[in-house]
């Protein structure tokens, strides 16, 4: 890792639906007016920018942090599809850890259009062509339906016919996840629902119904880090340093197994996940709140077995035992997760970075989880990058 990475400040701006968002640039330097002010620090004193998003032209980042100084640190747009905001957070704590630098902005955004998420380019060959030819293989694909969910779908069911799951203990997430929302005023869905109607709403894919899929939302959400030294010359007392990251990417071998849970990341969740418990000397049980990539039930269900926050197979008697909640092992999204506090794609991975910044920080009000020193985030992009990220409170 090198030099110990702080976290200076965390900032982001309450997600909304496309109907009644902004621009990307005006969230997006609402995200960074907040972070500056949360770490105290000038946007002078910035000498590199990381902008993550999915769907926006070249240099979108510039057009964010231009209005706060056209200082001449370098700038760099980074798209990882969903993990582009950790995949930017990634590269500011490596310019750091390695001396590079001494103060990085990571940044993510996302104006979204309304409606399920669809290719942008027809016009060539797509990156997920050979995932969705394993999908066909495994997966009876619906060619009047978005394939996002039928993927995510088709895991759900590999899961069921392996471990025995039933498909309500899926809506159970949901419903946890309003819960959770209801202390978050970032979230766009704060209003309690039932596992009857989760289970009632229109059917999408496999297990999942249409309460179980997290819509398409727009925001903005940012993170500064810096090196020690940095902040004992600026006056700063940061609280939370990152105690390790990794991301991966898949292996070879990822196609010849026919699997939909791989197709998703599950392999590459499981194996950043090891990595870092490595790097830091720490055990999952350690931890005691998670921000994890909820974009489906399924894969929230997924992923506490890719963390090891259960045993394999576990997972739901983990959720029947409360476990994944407050009072249970671990709290897993106190913010509400992609499925309640949305989900846009280059603000994701940094918006859960705040939660787990002001949790570690005592500072999430109704959502507080006691006693925390260690928080994990997790930020998944299909084709496929993960990012698995463990921070701390610095005493």
């Amino acid at each position: 890792m090198g030099r110990r990475v702080l976290v200076a400040g965390v900032g982001m701006v309450p997600f909304a639906k496309p109907s009644a968002a902004r621009t990307y640039d005006e969230m997006g330097a609402g995200a960074v007016t907040a972070v500056l002010r949360d770490a105290g620090v000038g946007y002078e004193k910035i000498q590199q920018v990381y902008a993550g998003y999915v769907y926006g032209d070249s240099t979108c980042g510039q057009r964010v942090v231009y209005g706060f100084g056209m200082t001449g640190a370098p700038v760099l747009n980074v798209n990882n599809n969903c993990a582009s905001g950790s995949s930017a957070l990634w590269l500011a704590r490596q310019a750091v850890a390695s001396g590079a630098v001494d103060c990085a902005l990571a940044l993510g955004f996302e104006q979204m259009p309304p409606g399920a998420l669809g290719a942008k380019w027809t016009d060539r060959p797509s990156p997920l062509t050979d995932f969705t030819a394993v999908l066909r293989d495994v997966y009876e694909v619906d060619p009047g339906l978005p394939l996002t969910p039928q993927y995510f779908g088709a895991a759900g069911v590999e899961y069921m016919e392996k471990y025995g799951m039933r498909p309500e203990t899926f809506a159970k997430v949901s419903v946890k996840a309003r819960r959770h929302a209801a202390n978050n005023p970032y979230a766009v869905f704060r209003d309690p629902i039932t596992e009857r109607e989760v289970l009632d709403s229109p059917h999408m894919a496999g297990p999942l119904t249409r309460l179980q899929c997290c819509p398409p939302t727009c925001g903005a959400a940012a993170a500064i880090v810096c090196s020690e030294d940095f902040a004992r010359a600026n006056g700063l007392t940061p609280k939370v340093a990152i105690a390790a990251q990794a991301l991966r990417s898949d292996v070879a071998g990822l196609f010849d197994k026919k699997s939909a849970i791989s197709l998703v990341g599950g392999d590459v969740t499981r194996a950043a996940a090891e990595e870092v418990y490595e790097q830091a000397g720490v055990d999952p049980v350690d931890i005691g709140v998670v921000e994890l990539h909820d974009c489906f039930t399924v894969n929230e269900v997924l992923t506490y077995e890719g963390l090891g926050l259960c045993e394999e197979g576990g997972a739901e008697r983990f959720i029947l035992d409360g476990d994944n909640t407050y009072g249970g092992r671990v709290v897993t999204n106190p913010s509400g997760g992609l499925l309640s506090k949305g989900h846009p794609l280059g603000a994701t991975g940094l918006a859960q970075t705040a939660e787990i910044t002001w949790q570690l920080r005592g500072e999430a009000g109704g959502r507080q989880v006691d006693g925390v020193t260690l928080g994990l985030q997790h930020n998944l992009g299909l084709g496929t990058a993960g990012v698995v990220t463990l921070f701390e409170k610095v005493s």
